[in-house]
């Protein structure tokens, strides 16, 4: 029958055909078709010719052909045919389903979706015929039956659509009917649709089957529906890695059989989709900028659903395609910082925890890209590295105008842009740990920018590159000529960065000898160069391998441990084998070194800044410094021993012309020596020890004691004619010259200066020998006398010119293990053996007060630069012990002692031992909470002074040792506080509070402590009626401070305005003020400006909270158009925490904006401050405008509440003081203009400055009215939309421009008609007449209608 048919057709005999059809049963037919098909060689054929017997305007036609249809479905699925004829089957169903009527197309579209929501389909190659049949189905004319009623061809494929999106699909089929779904011509709303439901079925599929799938959705969302799609993506991989994350988490309680998702796998799989995704922004660009202006729009909510690690990955995967480049990396800047801005911001407020808790860490999302992109994600290196840079390069620290750099390298990051500058160097550090073809490219990066930046702060690049040193150096090496072309530039880079860079490769030149002998040739050229810098960075280049490689047998006890020692990596290859080498190689550098003892002064003084570390480091090397040294220092010793002075300072010198410059830093280099000697004396006995065992018979001790000889004689020569030496020895006196601008006074300053230095210098060195020798200390004494002679001479010559410097001291040279000493030993020692010879130095108040001033100066340097100057400067663990030690003998002196105890009067100047104990304690406190935060708990540990020899215990608890030492210092305040008038200390009181202040920090903001401080320091504020401004603004800040960790200040402020109001009166002078004060510390002298400008300044702080609420508020918006039907919204709690929070706002203004303020800074603050309390109501009410345009919610009666108090309690309110202040700028311009009229002959010098500060003020007034008239306008919009009458509780607005103030109208006019009634007989009849009309002549006039 097959081959009948087949014949008919080809000799297209229709009517045969037609008939020989009609003549077999389905079955038969099917049977015929399925045999073809098997076969697979005339199944075309067979069908074109039973389709040609078919015609479709035959309803038998119609029928045979919905069955060849349905048949052929089913023998396509069965996965039976092969490939080629299956295809060959689909072509020619697809080609003849346009001839169908519609309602057959209808029931062949119905099977397909039956098909799919049965699950029956096999292989789903069928679905290729499907959009076929829907687009046919769609442009059918007819009406086709739907259930109960009738639908076109495109609303029935619409309703087909919907029941498929609706049903169950097989997971095997998604990625086929993804595919099927391209080929279809859907409507936006259907897109939608579609996606979503492909989103859906994402979790339903193995990891491996995603990719395709997603390749398929992004093919289909050239369509249209972007947004939707990329969004579906990154959050089903965001909730995976979520999920993974979790799941690493409780790896260790899990059961083995659970199954979880391989983190491999599931990395692989998120590479090749982002593959996918970079590849379609490639090719359609559209779905780039969808992608941008999605995330975009997410950014100011919830950043932990847009900022995933899988979204920033692919960000910077599409940094590949120019176009995209700088959006993204804008975008992304902008992201870390904001992330850290709020981070900062939710940190200072308790307020804004509680309502809008952030857990998101950006930091640690980066972080994980890079961990995550070790799993072959080549295409998101590039966009890292260039992330990592621009984030260094824009927020690194900056240079200020004065040239000064402003960054705390030494301290913790604090400031979101130190905080993106951080995550820059981390990120390029981890990815130079995993990613071995970006290495070169990182490095060479910065070592170009520590090249070409020499002018702008680059430390943190050179922080990059030391971590990069100490993670890889010996894969480094091969990138030693890298390096070696950086040493090229070290004759023209500062001095800084040039020590800054050869700490950082120091690891290297210990491994790499090529890179050591480059480096050595660049400084010996540098050595000779004709510029100071490049001379100075040879010698700093020098001491640092003098110090790095050591001399066999050099010592290594703990002492010889420095701070470039302590933070690099130790690879000592050449200790062990190459020792004598290195003694040959040190010892040249020593010669090399020696031509610089007749250079300028400068390099000189790093020399002998840098010899003591080296000695340390390199104890065989002693001998030959200490030589160097005797050496130098016979230049200037008068060996004579009855000749004064002993030292020749004029050989220290040097002229040129009419310039005096100074040559020899006489004092540094008695410093160095000093050290080398205490040292080397110290150490002697262990060498000498080694030696012994080794070579008894070795005479070279002879040489070490000779040296050591020489250098105490000397020491114990100057010292003894120092103490004899007049300054007249040293020409110096109080008739000599010490004028900055002649020949002679710069030479005597010098001269001085140096002076000062010696006798510092010796005052050290007779300390630390004298064994607490009485006659050592009376020595000691001697020295202080002449320095004390020379620092009252310069301060008495320069006092009339720097005022300032009158309580400071010139750069000590004590070093700040020895201040420690003398300080314990002045203050703590209470061995009878020492007490007669520290009577000595005890009975000199002068001495004590210079030994704290000296710690206070080495404190302060290490604060503002992380070190000291002098041995261990560097060295953070010293300087920790040492601060703690300090500290301790700061805090017993000022408890045991109080400042009213202390002699005063006499002749001593400047402030008190206890008041400078108190300085260095606040300075002590703020450097430890700086620099050495993890180590508070020892810091506080050390200070307990009844434990102080106890061991440490493992576990601290730091709020209790702090609430302790904050107990100290509340009961001195206290006592402080309740002294008489006259004894009260001011500057003691403030340090207090300030102290105080600076302690808080360290206790936990829940802790039982901090709320007692905070009880406590408001007790204060309310019971203490102060006088004094600072202390008063001191501790109204301390009590704002504690108060915001707790809650919202609101409340406090209120009763903090209320009390100003009271105290300054009302801008209507006939009103009596009745009031109850709150605040006792407010009072008539603190009220203004001190107490009123710090609660504007508090004030506005929380209005910037609201402001960052109402924005977060914005971002739950599209949720809430989301979730209309839901009954909570979450932005409730932050609605109602704002309008509460600017309700209680609006009373604190209510009363400063009736306060009889004085002119000036206060006026001018309170009208910018209600400007922006009014910008912040505007804000809120646009809120509620975007509301009421999105949901159909009503406004909350809260905000009617809060439109009514701004009515009636501050715009009126605000009208009246603008005419205040005005009414005090005309009066000001009044009085000008008299004194300008009684003194005519003076310039107009004083009334123009009058008329300036008029206009200066009247500035925020124009400001105040504009934002009051916008804030009104947008109540008019939002009382349209919400169908409620706002503007009912506002008042009709004053016109400024044309003002009638009726009290003083009627005034004047009672005035001028007693006048008129005096004159009016002395007046002929026509002049009453005329003044008769002229007063009548305002009543005629009537208001104009409209």
């Amino acid at each position: 029958m097959d081959q009948k048919i087949l014949t008919l057709v080809a000799d297209e005999k229709a009517e045969q055909l037609q008939a020989c059809l009609q003549s077999l049963k389905e079955n038969e037919l099917k049977g015929l078709i399925t045999k073809q098909a098997l076969k697979g060689k005339e199944i075309g054929a067979l069908l074109r010719g039973i389709f040609k017997g078919s015609p479709c305007f035959q309803q038998t036609g119609v029928v045979r052909r919905l069955s060849v249809y349905k048949h052929c479905v089913q023998l396509v699925e069965s996965g039976d045919l092969h490939l080629e004829v299956a295809s060959e089957i689909i072509r020619l169903l697809m080609l003849e389903a346009h001839e169908l009527p519609g309602s057959a197309l209808a029931d062949l579209a119905t099977l397909f979706v039956e098909a799919v929501k049965g699950g029956i389909l096999l292989s789903g190659r069928s679905l290729e015929l499907f959009p076929t049949v829907l687009t046919a189905l769609a442009t059918a004319k007819e009406t086709l039956v739907y259930g109960a009623g009738e639908l076109s061809g495109e609303e029935f494929k619409k309703q087909l659509i919907n029941t498929l999106c609706s049903s169950r699909w097989s997971p095997q089929h998604v990625i086929h009917l993804s595919s099927m779904f391209r080929d279809i011509p859907l409507s936006a709303e259907e897109l939608q649709f579609v996606v979503e439901k492909v989103l859906r079925m994402f979790s339903q599929l193995d990891l491996q089957e995603i990719p395709p799938l997603v390749y398929q959705l992004l093919l289909l969302s050239a369509k249209g529906s972007k947004k939707n799609v990329l969004e579906g993506i990154i959050s089903f991989f965001n909730q995976m890695d979520k999920k993974q994350k979790e799941e690493q988490g409780n790896s260790e309680s899990m059961d083995l059989e659970e199954a979880t998702v391989p983190l491999d796998q599931l990395r692989h799989v998120e590479g090749t989709i982002i593959l996918h995704i970079v590849l379609a922004i490639t090719l359609d660009q559209d779905l780039g900028k969808e992608l941008i202006k999605y995330l975009k729009t997410e950014q100011q909510g919830d950043l932990s659903k847009v900022l995933c690690p899988f979204s920033i990955t692919i960000l910077l995967s599409v940094t590949r395609i120019h176009r995209f480049e700088d959006q993204v990396f804008d975008f992304l800047k902008s992201s870390v910082m904001k992330s850290f801005k709020d981070k900062q911001f939710l940190q200072g407020s308790k307020f804004l925890q509680e309502l809008a808790p952030q857990n998101y860490d950006i930091s640690a999302v980066v972080l994980e890209v890079v961990a995550n992109s070790v799993f072959g994600w080549d295409h998101v290196t590039r966009g890292l590295v260039d992330l990592g840079f621009i984030l260094m390069d824009s927020y690194g620290p900056k240079r200020t105008l004065g040239g000064k750099v402003v960054e705390t390298n030494h301290g913790l990051s604090k400031t979101p842009a130190q905080q993106a500058c951080k995550l820059g160097t981390d990120l390029l550090l981890e990815a130079f740990k995993v990613h071995e073809p970006i290495r070169s490219e990182i490095l060479e990066q910065v070592l170009n920018r520590v090249i070409t930046n020499a002018s702008s702060p680059i430390s943190h690049f050179l922080d990059l590159l030391s971590g990069i040193i100490l993670s890889a150096p010996l894969i480094l090496q091969q990138s030693s000529s890298k390096v070696a072309e950086a040493f090229d530039h070290l004759s023209f880079l500062p001095l800084d960065t040039v020590q800054g860079l050869l700490k950082a490769v120091q690891p290297l030149l210990k491994i790499s000898m090529s890179m050591r002998d480059s480096l050595i040739l660049v400084l010996r050229k540098s050595m000779f160069s004709g510029q100071l810098e490049a001379r100075k960075s040879a010698v700093a280049g020098f001491l640092l391998l003098l110090k790095n490689f050591k001399v066999l047998g050099s010592l290594t006890s703990s002492q010889c441990s420095q701070a470039i020692g302590a933070s690099q990596v130790q690879v000592d290859v050449h200790t062990r084998y190459n020792a004598a080498a290195n003694e040959a190689f040190c010892l040249e550098i020593l010669g090399s070194l020696r031509r610089c003892l007749s250079q300028q002064a400068d390099v000189r003084f790093m020399l002998y800044e840098g010899f003591y570390d080296v000695l340390r480091r390199n104890s065989q090397l002693s001998n030959s410094i200490l030589e160097m040294l005797l050496s130098q220092i016979k230049r200037y010793y008068e060996p004579e021993p009855d000749l004064l002075p002993p030292l020749k300072l004029e050989g220290c010198i040097l002229a040129q012309r009419d310039q005096i410059f100074l040559q020899e830093p006489l004092a540094h280099l008695l410093c160095c020596i000093q050290h080398c000697l205490t040292w080397y004396k110290s150490t002697l006995s262990l060498r000498r020890q080694a030696e012994e065992e080794e070579d008894p018979d070795d005479d070279d001790d002879n040489d070490d004691k000779g040296l050591q000889q020489d250098l105490e004689e000397m020491l114990e020569s100057i010292t003894r004619r120092m103490i004899k030496s007049e300054l007249e020895d040293f020409e110096l006196d109080k008739s000599a010259d010490f004028s900055q601008s002649t020949g002679v006074g710069l030479k005597n300053n010098i001269y001085a200066i140096l002076v000062m230095g010696v006798c510092e210098v010796l005052i050290e060195y007779n300390f630390s020998i004298g064994n607490f020798s009485k006659n050592k200390f009376e020595d000691v004494l001697g020295l202080f006398k002449c320095y004390t002679k020379l620092c009252e001479i310069l301060k008495e010559k320069a006092g009339k010119n720097k005022p300032t410097s009158a309580n400071k001291i010139a750069r000590s040279f004590l070093s700040m293990g020895f201040v420690c000493t003398l300080l314990t030993s002045l203050f703590r020692d209470c061995s009878q053996n020492h007490e007669e010879s520290l009577a000595v130095l005890r009975s000199s108040n002068e001495f004590m007060r210079y030994a704290v001033n000296v710690a206070l100066q080495k404190v302060q340097q290490l604060e503002e630069t992380g070190q000291t100057d002098g041995p261990d400067g560097q060295n953070r663990d010293k300087m920790f012990q040492n601060l703690c030690k300090i500290t301790r003998v700061l805090l017993w002196r000022y408890t045991s002692i109080p400042t009213a105890a202390e002699e005063s009067g006499k002749k001593e100047k400047g402030k008190s031992i206890s008041l400078l104990c108190l300085e260095g304690l606040l300075r002590i406190f703020n450097t430890v909470q700086q620099l050495y935060p993890a180590k508070i708990p020892q810091f506080l540990q050390a200070l307990d002074i009844a434990n102080e020899d106890a061991e440490e215990d493992g576990d601290i608890n730091v709020t209790e040792k702090a609430a302790f030492q904050i107990r100290q210092f509340q009961r001195s305040l206290v006592n402080q506080l309740s002294n008489a008038d006259d004894d009260f200390s001011s500057k003691e009181a403030l340090l207090l509070i300030n102290i105080l202040a600076t302690l808080s920090k360290l206790l936990e903001p829940s802790s039982l402590q901090f709320m007692q401080l905070l009880s406590w320091t408001v007790k204060i504020c309310k019971e203490t009626s102060l006088d004094d401004a600072p202390c008063c603004k001191g501790l109204l800040a301390l009590l704002f401070s504690l108060h915001v960790l707790i809650k919202s200040p609101g409340s406090v402020l209120r009763e903090l305005a209320q009390d100003i109001h009271a105290q300054l009166g009302d801008i209507d002078q006939d009103i009596e003020m009745e009031h109850q004060s709150h605040f006792a510390i407010v009072n008539a002298k603190t009220a203004a400006p001190t107490a009123c400008l710090l609660i504007l300044s508090r004030a506005e702080k929380v209005l910037e909270e609201v402001d960052w609420l109402i924005n977060k508020m914005k971002s739950h918006l599209g949720l809430e158009a989301a979730d209309a039907s839901q009954a909570a919204s979450p932005a409730q709690p932050l609605e109602k925490a704002i309008i509460l929070q600017l309700g209680t706002l609006l009373t604190a203004y209510h009363e400063l904006v009736q306060t009889a303020l004085p002119p000036g800074s206060c006026v001018d603050t309170l009208l910018r401050s209600v400007s922006k309390m009014y910008t912040t109501l505007t804000t809120l009410v646009k809120y509620y405008l975007q509301v009421c345009r999105t949901t159909t919610w009503a406004i909350p009666g809260r905000l009617e509440k809060l439109v009514r108090l701004s009515g009636s309690h501050l715009t009126p309110q605000c009208y009246a003081f603008i005419t205040y202040v005005q009414n005090i700028q005309s009066e000001n311009l009044s009085m000008a203009g008299e004194k300008k009229k009684k003194k005519k002959d003076k310039t107009t010098a004083e009334v123009s400055t009058v008329m300036a500060k008029v206009l200066r003020e009247s500035k925020p007034i124009p400001n105040l009215i504009f934002a009051i008239e916008q804030y009104e306008n947008f109540l008019i919009h939002l009382s349209k939309k919400s169908k409620v009458n706002l503007m009912q509780y506002m008042k009709l607005s004053t016109s400024r421009d044309f003002r009638i103030n009726v009290s003083t109208l009627e005034s004047a006019l009672q005035e001028q008609n007693d006048e008129d009634r005096e004159n009016e007989p002395a007046n002929d009849q026509s002049t009453a007449s005329t003044q008769s009309n002229n007063s009548q002549e305002p009543k005629t006039k009537r208001r104009r209608k409209k």
